[in-house]
């Protein structure tokens, strides 16, 4: 079990799906794009490991999806083997302090990842930024990486095997995801809203799939956009419903390559007064309990 932390938007999900070398996680700009723990299994001839993608630790955890979020992420580490640390060699934050506090009350060997080394000119100030690193903490190992550019990705998957203890695998070696299909759908959903929307409204926003048919014609996806006010509801939906088609279209085509059938893709918008400051709604809506 490889737990994959850092604060939001230094490419986590990139990271995980860069060294899987499929899509297993949902990526934007926006920081908080991924609020689910998210398995991902990379199985060889012998070696499994299980990376858990988690949601970015955040300091302003106000409504109770940000908590839940943030309670994710701190749990993942209690199961790890080994923690990927990752951060963005550009930029060092007091959220990442705030992680690095986290990470020095676990027992697990913590491997620093410095990712996106491509945006590092002259190459030479990388290492400045890793003889800075290696003065904030014990890393076991100190890792530069571009997630995006699949650079250096090699040194980090030959390194992790040797934190990782005997035993069979886990999971088949043909599962990818601990994910459903559904999960997976509404995701590409979601990231679809999150890439056409702007400012905070995709943060007010989920979706669930309430049908999810295979037919000899191909897949039929029924999924409730739910929005947390009335004023969302008309933004998501968009003049004549152009955004929603726009979404719907870019979600359609994306889930049509990845499933290689047919896509029949029917979305409705529907409003849950502060669904996200709920608990009690969280979990009917797919969240993790605490």
């Amino acid at each position: 079990m490889v737990a994959v932390i850092g604060r939001p938007n230094v490419g986590k999900s990139t990271l995980i799906n860069a060294v899987m070398g499929r899509k297993i996680s949902i990526v934007t700009a926006k920081p908080q794009t991924t609020r689910h723990r998210i398995l991902a299994v990379h199985t060889t001839d012998d070696v499994q490991i299980i990376f858990v993608d988690t949601p970015g630790l955040h300091r302003k955890a106000g409504k109770a999806m940000n908590k839940l979020m943030n309670r994710t992420a701190a749990n993942a580490l209690a199961d790890a083997d080994v923690i990927l640390f990752v951060s963005d060699v550009t930029r060092w934050t007091t959220e990442d302090d705030d992680v690095l506090k986290r990470l020095r009350r676990v027992d697990a060997p913590v491997v620093a990842v410095l990712n996106k080394i491509d945006k590092v000119h002259p190459r030479e100030k990388l290492l400045d930024a890793l003889g800075l690193m290696a003065a904030r903490f014990d890393f076991a190992e100190i890792i530069p990486v571009s997630a995006h550019k699949q650079d250096n990705l090699e040194q980090l998957m030959a390194m992790l095997p040797g934190f990782l203890p005997e035993s069979p695998p886990l999971f088949p070696g043909d599962m990818h995801t601990d994910r459903s299909r559904e999960f997976q759908a509404a995701e590409v959903i979601r990231e679809k809203l999150t890439l056409m929307l702007h400012q905070e409204l995709p943060y007010g926003l989920t979706v669930q799939v309430e049908r999810y048919v295979e037919e000899p014609g191909g897949l039929t996806i029924n999924a409730i956009i739910w929005v947390e006010r009335d004023s969302q509801k008309g933004i998501v939906v968009g003049k004549n419903g152009s955004v929603l088609k726009k979404v719907g279209r870019a979600a359609r085509l994306e889930l049509k390559e990845q499933l290689r059938c047919n896509v029949h893709l029917e979305l409705w918008v529907k409003v849950k007064t502060n669904w996200a400051d709920n608990e009690k709604d969280l979990m009917n809506l797919g969240y993790e309990a605490p």
